[in-house]
């Protein structure tokens, strides 16, 4: 067990910057720019989805990556390298329209944010360690208000900004959110630094019990279908039903918002349940949020579906990290959350072009919405019959 740092909750803020630049900016900013750049560049919903699965196949190789180094190269350092590149990745982003050049740095940001994202979960579980709830707290901070936070700041600059310079402006969009990230480099630099801990000599870590953790890998997996449909496709639906810049900007900043506090409201669950239940219960409310814009068109349907898609779609990464740290030992942490990560990885790639190609067959993406909502339904029926593993 490592060395609690000095200063953990600011030690957490810089972990949350790095959730913050590789997850909410790398992945989830492109949907709000998507109206944009396919009118800008006259693509399908199809080529659209590509994107976001070319992301995802990325980020696929991104985990393996990290599974395959995190037993060779510390948690901190993969963390640290995968925050700078994706920072990077980002601002090259914005510097040709081409869509091989697009394809490109949707790859690599899915590559490189892989490794923050998989490691800041480990380095999270290291604070607070003899005291539960607030290690289930800063948990759940990691993932919600991380996420939360670049969804908000997306939120309320891009719709406004494309809206007031046109859809052309969105290189500049992407500009600004490399040069946000660049802003929030340092003290997520210094948080990963403070958590780098003694090298130990050790030939191997614990094996996992895969085969008791299916229930909750096959829940994991039905997140990474459905939830991605809803973030990819939510601008682009709204525009759709012809809301206007400032409804939009109104739904992801609520949606932000509502990211942000989620922690709190998961937190109690997160340190009581060692089980499948608080992933399932998260599925569950993930897909009545996908549900409610296509079954309550209209802006109230869509402000809702904010609230209760937010309150949720954040805590999934914190189920699975706080069900490793409930049934694992801490030599397998890092080993546990990379496999649930190389999971997601694999099963987000098909939701954003298959729900595009939907979208394109059917003439409405709404359908996507529903498809996706019932794969995490499936999702939540298999977490529910996930129990604690035997011993720890």
């Amino acid at each position: 067990m490592s060395a609690e740092p000095r200063r953990p909750w600011l030690v957490l803020l810089g972990l949350c910057f790095g959730i913050c630049v590789t997850n909410a900016f790398a992945r989830f900013a492109y949907g709000l720019m998507l109206p944009a750049m396919k009118s800008q560049m006259g693509w399908t919903y199809a080529q659209a989805g590509w994107l976001n699965t070319a992301n995802a196949l990325g980020y696929i190789a991104g985990a393996v990556l990290t599974m395959a180094l995190v037993s060779r190269i510390s948690p901190a350092r993969l963390f640290s390298f995968g925050l700078v590149t994706t920072t990077l990745a980002l601002l090259a982003t914005g510097l040709h329209e081409a869509l091989w050049w697009q394809s490109l740095w949707r790859i690599a940001a899915g590559v490189l944010g892989a490794m923050s994202f998989s490691t800041a979960g480990v380095l999270t579980a290291q604070l607070f360690q003899t005291d539960p709830r607030r290690n289930a707290l800063a948990i759940a901070l990691l993932f919600g208000f991380g996420g939360g936070l670049g969804i908000v700041l997306a939120g309320a600059a891009l719709p406004v900004m494309l809206a007031v310079l046109g859809p052309g402006a969105w290189a500049w969009g992407w500009i600004g959110i490399g040069l946000t990230s660049a802003a929030m480099l340092p003290l997520g630099l210094w948080a990963a630094a403070c958590l780098r801990p003694p090298l130990r000599q050790s030939l191997a870590s614990p094996r996992l019990p895969v085969r008791a953790m299916l229930a909750e890998l096959g829940g994991y997996a039905g997140f990474g279908l459905g939830y991605i449909v809803y973030l990819t496709f939510l601008s682009a639906w709204m525009t759709e039903q012809a809301a206007g810049p400032v409804l939009i900007a109104s739904v992801w900043v609520l949606l932000g918002s509502c990211i942000c506090i989620s922690p709190f409201l998961w937190r109690p669950v997160f340190a009581r349940f060692r089980s499948g239940l608080p992933l399932a219960m998260i599925l569950t409310g993930i897909a009545a949020g996908s549900l409610l814009p296509v079954a309550m068109p209209g802006p109230f349907g869509l402000l809702l579906s904010a609230v209760v898609f937010g309150c949720c779609v954040f805590m999934a990464p914190g189920a699975v990290t706080s069900f490793t740290r409930h049934n694992l030992p801490i030599a397998s942490w890092g080993a546990s959350i990379s496999l649930f990560t190389v999971v997601f990885a694999v099963s987000q790639t098909v939701g954003p072009y298959g729900a595009g190609l939907l979208g394109d067959l059917t003439g409405n993406i709404g359908n996507g919405l529903v498809v996706a909502a019932a794969l995490l339904l499936t999702g939540a029926v298999l977490a529910l019959s996930q129990r604690p593993l035997d011993g720890r």
